[in-house]
């Protein structure tokens, strides 16, 4: 039985990606697949790496600059009025612009999942708030065998300097509710920086436009029936900037986001223990 057969049998939960990081690749250049030799097969993946930001033109210098190589950059422009897309171009000429039609955090990724070429997609934060070269972790876990690579500043090697008290307990209080309904064992449910194949774009949807698109995904990932990889991920502070992000009122939008997912659930029968 290989590794991946023994961490995802008997529709177990999510795990922690622990091993082969070793055999992590790193491309010469943007542009190039990511080549792993796994039980040995040869797998190209093109890692596309999708930025929502809005008015951080002065964090995409630390942020680029840690970023591995990868097949693409595309950055979701909210609409800035700071010289963030100038600046983008600036720092990454072959960065790949779009510029989002919406509204909201859920919609730039959105609109940047649907412009992805890459077989893998990454989000990552603009805010600094990320470590860049976690990435390959991410992709190691969708390489393994997921289907969904989630961060958790919860885990071992993970951690935060800076979620506030009541967001900890928002989180808390979320993930424990979705583990009991679902069946899973999530550690952290709020937290943006996420890997997915592309090709599951069309199957989680992300039909919401706030911060809760970091629940949406790994609830609805979970009713899908998908393989789901925690990461240990650690969360620094906003580089430079205040966050967009308010604890209350997205605490609320996350609530009727889970109504709405469980009544739907119900009413397709999708409501089931998930994770394996």
């Amino acid at each position: 039985m290989t590794d991946i057969e023994t961490r995802h049998q008997g529709r177990r939960a999510p795990t922690v990606v622990e091993r082969r990081e070793r055999r992590r690749p790193r491309p010469a250049r943007p542009g190039e697949a990511w080549t792993y030799v796994l039980n040995g097969t040869t797998q190209r993946v093109n890692v596309s790496i999708i930025v929502p930001a809005r008015n951080e033109a002065a964090n995409l210098a630390g942020l680029f600059e840690s970023l591995p190589p990868a097949y693409e950059v595309i950055v979701v422009d909210g609409n800035s009025v700071d010289g963030t897309v100038e600046r983008a171009v600036e720092l990454m000429p072959d960065v790949r612009i779009v510029r989002q039609q919406g509204k909201g955090k859920g919609n730039a990724m959105r609109e940047g999942l649907f412009a992805a070429t890459g077989d893998v997609s990454v989000f990552i934060d603009a805010d600094g708030s990320n470590v860049p070269p976690e990435v390959e972790r991410f992709v190691l876990a969708l390489v393994n065998g997921a289907d969904l690579a989630k961060g958790s500043r919860f885990l071992e090697r993970g951690g935060s300097a800076d979620i506030t008290g009541i967001r900890r307990l928002g989180n808390a209080a979320i993930r424990t509710f979705v583990n009991r309904l679902y069946g899973t064992r999530f550690t952290d449910l709020a937290y943006g920086f996420n890997a997915i194949w592309t090709r599951h774009r069309d199957v989680l949807a992300f039909d919401c436009d706030g911060f809760e698109i970091e629940t949406l995904i790994h609830v609805r990932a979970a009713r899908m029936g998908l393989i789901i990889e925690e990461v240990p991920s650690f969360e620094n502070q906003r580089t430079v900037g205040n966050t967009n992000l308010h604890a209350v009122r997205d605490g609320i939008r996350i609530a009727a986001l889970l109504t709405r997912e469980i009544t739907d659930g119900f009413l397709n029968g999708s409501v089931r223990n998930s994770a394996r």
